[in-house]
């Protein structure tokens, strides 16, 4: 089994940064990825890395502004966020798998998901 728990949501102005950490236990997976979801919209995935983190997807809104990276050693994944916009707005989850492929398409496969964290960006 796999538990993520994240940390480090909150409200910041339009064009600040936060940092979404993810600690996990148990084992660990191939796939490890952010995925938001604003209110009264789908869940999206925003940002994936493989387990080196020598493959990465990020969707297309967040290119250039956010950046995904893992540390094995301590089973963490990490989303750095700059440039915010009122739009990058949702609660972000932590999400882990064995199967899911990252690559250019996204892939939502994933089976193991953290609790969420709020992420308020005002203008």
């Amino acid at each position: 089994q796999v538990q993520l728990v994240e940390s480090g949501g909150g409200l910041v102005q339009a064009g600040g940064s936060l940092r979404l950490s993810c600690a996990a236990s148990g084992r660990s997976t191939y796939a490890m990825a952010w995925f938001r979801q604003a209110s009264g919209k789908e869940r999206e995935l925003v940002a994936a890395a493989s387990w080196s983190g020598g493959i990465t997807y990020y969707a297309d809104s967040v290119k250039g502004r956010f950046t995904i990276s893992r540390d094995n050693a301590n089973k963490t994944v990490d989303l750095q966020m700059n440039s915010l916009k009122p739009e990058d707005t949702a609660v972000y989850y932590c999400a882990a798998s064995d199967d899911a492929v990252v690559g250019a398409i996204p892939d939502p496969r994933y089976e193991y998901w953290g609790q969420g964290t709020q992420v308020t960006v005002s203008s």
